[in-house]
């Protein structure tokens, strides 16, 4: 009866828990892929097998990741959306743009890029601070990462810097591909949460990989963490997790030895 117990809960373990979108799936799309820095985009698609009244997440990159736009868009009865994408001002930054859709009930996110070329309006020291080359961060948001080695999820925490306005997550691998796109809206100024799966082909480099979120209407909140990936798996630099699982492991084989030597001992 325990072995058929045990077999049981592995089952149980090996579904997916991803099984409950199986069937919602994005379609994204747009009329252009180049466009000059005071051009505009129109990006459309179509979400199939999702509740309808829950809206799509549109994140829209700069070439330097940064979060330009992150608009919720309405599902029409069809399940169809679209947003006509303005260039910021004064223009777009030159370089290739990513437009990634999400939504609650699908796991997937379908992205799409488009390629600003030409001459842009936006100066390059802007939002440089003056002789370090580095873009101006307001201090406040911070983030950090726990995970056990060999583990496929990576447990974001943090403190936002303020409510009701939406945090994006951005992963980036170590060639800097856009990985991923997370979002939450804090509804308090407590520490918050996110879990980050691992593994999959968009995880396939072996390195480190940077998370950086960002709050704020232009991005002005952002904090950045490392996490070294090798083969879809977590190589973390959490030397206090390791430790304290090596130290219950080794008093636990302690005990057992302690244990086994006492019930041999011979009775007077």
């Amino acid at each position: 009866m325990l072995k058929i117990a045990v077999l049981a809960l592995v089952a149980i373990s090996l579904i997916p828990l991803s099984s409950a979108f199986a069937d919602g799936k994005i379609e994204l799309s747009s009329d252009q892929n180049k466009i000059k820095p005071t051009d505009t985009v129109l990006v459309y698609g179509k979400v199939s097998g999702v509740t309808n009244y829950i809206p799509v997440k549109l994140t829209v990159l700069a070439p330097d990741g940064e979060i330009v736009f992150s608009p919720q868009l309405k599902i029409d009865a069809n399940g169809e959306f679209k947003r006509l994408i303005h260039p910021p001002l004064p223009s777009f930054k030159l370089g290739t743009y990513t437009v990634v859709a999400s939504h609650d009930n699908v796991s997937t996110s379908p992205r799409i890029q488009f390629i600003v070329t030409g001459q842009s309006l936006v100066k390059e020291d802007q939002g440089i601070a003056p002789g370090t080359g580095d873009k101006k961060i307001v201090p406040g948001l911070e983030i950090s990462a726990i995970a056990l080695e060999g583990s496929d999820t990576i447990t974001i925490t943090g403190t936002p810097v303020s409510r009701d306005t939406a945090i994006t997550f951005t992963i980036f691998s170590p060639t800097g591909k856009l990985v991923s796109v997370e979002q939450i809206t804090p509804q308090t100024l407590n520490p918050f949460t996110v879990e980050i799966k691992t593994g999959g082909p968009l995880w396939t480099e072996d390195g480190i990989y940077t998370i950086t979120a960002n709050q704020g209407i232009a991005s002005e909140f952002q904090d950045s963490v490392e996490v070294e990936i090798v083969k879809g798996r977590i190589i973390p630099e959490f030397g206090t997790i390791a430790a304290m699982i090596l130290v219950i492991s080794i008093m636990s084989i302690i005990a057992v030895s302690a244990k086994s030597k006492l019930s041999v001992m011979p009775r007077f």
